[in-house]
This record gives C-alpha cells, sequence and structure tokens, in this order.
C-alpha cells in the first residue's frame, strides 16, 4: 500500500478530534488514579485492621486483573445492577481505578522515605495528624514520588487506547474507524502512532523538568 498524502490530510482533523477525547480521559483518569493511590496509601496505614485489610484487598484485586476486564465490569456489568454511565465516564473510572492501585504502592515507598525524626518532630510541636501529614510528611514524600507517577500516567496515555473497545471516541477509535470506512488503515493507524509517540515525548520532557525543579527546589529548601 502506498502512502496517500492527501488522503492523510483529509483525515487529521477527525484524528485530533479523538486525540482530544483520550487527553480529556488522561487528564481526568489521572486526577482520579492520585486521589486513590493517595486514600489506599493511607487507608493501608490505618490503626483499624478492617480498614487497612480492605485497603489492600481492593488494591491487591485491582493489580491481579486485567484492566479490559474491569472496563468491561463497569461497562456492561454495572448496568444490570442498574448503574448506566456515559462510556466516556466508565474509561475514566477503569484507568483511574487501575493506575491509583498501582500509585498507592508509589505513595507508601515515598511515605516510608521520609525519616522516622520528621514524625517525631511533629509530635513534638503537637501538631493534629491532619497537619502532619499536610505540613510535614506529604510535603517532603511527594516530589521522590514525581518520576514514579509521571510513568504510570504516561502509560495511562497509552493504555486509554483500549477505550475504544466501548465506544469511546479516542483516538485508536477514530483512527480504526477511519480505516473501516475507507478500508485504508496505513495513514490512519501511522498517524495514530506519531501523535501518541510524540505526547509521550513530550509529557517525559516535562517530567524531567518537574524532576529537575523540585530536586533543586530540595536542595534550596
Amino acid at each position: 500500500m502506498i502512502w496517500d498524502w492527501d488522503f492523510a490530510l483529509r483525515i487529521i482533523p477527525d484524528i485530533l478530534r479523538g486525540l482530544g477525547t483520550t487527553v480529556i480521559a488522561t487528564f481526568f483518569g489521572s486526577l482520579l488514579a492520585l486521589a486513590v493511590g493517595l486514600v489506599i496509601a493511607l487507608a493501608n496505614r490505618s490503626d483499624v485492621t478492617a480498614v487497612r485489610r480492605s485497603s489492600r484487598g481492593f488494591a491487591e484485586f485491582i493489580r491481579r486483573t486485567p484492566l479490559l476486564v474491569q472496563l468491561y465490569f463497569i461497562y456492561f456489568v454495572l448496568p444490570q445492577a442498574g448503574v448506566v454511565l456515559p462510556p466516556l465516564l466508565c474509561g475514566v473510572i477503569a484507568l483511574g481505578l487501575h493506575t491509583g492501585a498501582y500509585l498507592s504502592e508509589v505513595y507508601r515507598a515515598g511515605i516510608d522515605g521520609v525519616p522516622r525524626g520528621q514524625w517525631e518532630a511533629a509530635r513534638a510541636l503537637n501538631y493534629q495528624q491532619g497537619q502532619t501529614w499536610l505540613k510535614i510528611i506529604l510535603p517532603q514524600a511527594i516530589p521522590p514520588m514525581i518520576p514514579a507517577i509521571g510513568n504510570y500516567i504516561i502509560l495511562m496515555f497509552k493504555d486509554s487506547a483500549l477505550l475504544s473497545i466501548i465506544a469511546v471516541p479516542e483516538l485508536m477509535s477514530m483512527s480504526r474507524n477511519i480505516g473501516n470506512d475507507s478500508y485504508r488503515y496505513l495513514e490512519p493507524l501511522t498517524i495514530a502512532a506519531i501523535l501518541y509517540l510524540l505526547l509521550s515525548g513530550i509529557a517525559v520532557l516535562l517530567l524531567r523538568i518537574i524532576e529537575s525543579r523540585s530536586g533543586m527546589a530540595r536542595l534550596t529548601g
């Protein structure tokens, strides 16, 4: 098959619309993942045994089952229980929960990396538990987590291609539909691959800049 530049230029607007949906899914999925990961990490440190075991069991279940299964469950099974959600929202929830379960381990490692003396200093200052987390522990724990968190978000961006299975009009779905309609797959799939590569590269570059600045802030802090 020979590359057709006229066809490639005609389909770019449709593919870019799909890219916009992919970015939206990744953005909101990332926000959910960051929140879910932190909640699981904090629950794992709870003094209440039931809370601790439940959070660990949930995280293990999510990590040990494929994202595709979780996506199907949210999209196909929940409606049978009366919970009907738009396809994009189903995708955001699946991406957020799946990535959040992995991020909980990143949070755990970051929190465990805070010197024990910092906890003792907080007690000496009579800080409440919330103050200890917000003012002392998390500000020190989060900067070292940035590379790992960024890598998981980039993986989420690429995993968002699975949303095409539930009819979310994201990048992969639009490329596949164009190929199905025109019987030309070379151009749409190649353009999609280039866009995935380009945005992933930009994300890696931004991640390195943030990591560098956070490292400089720790040195000057």
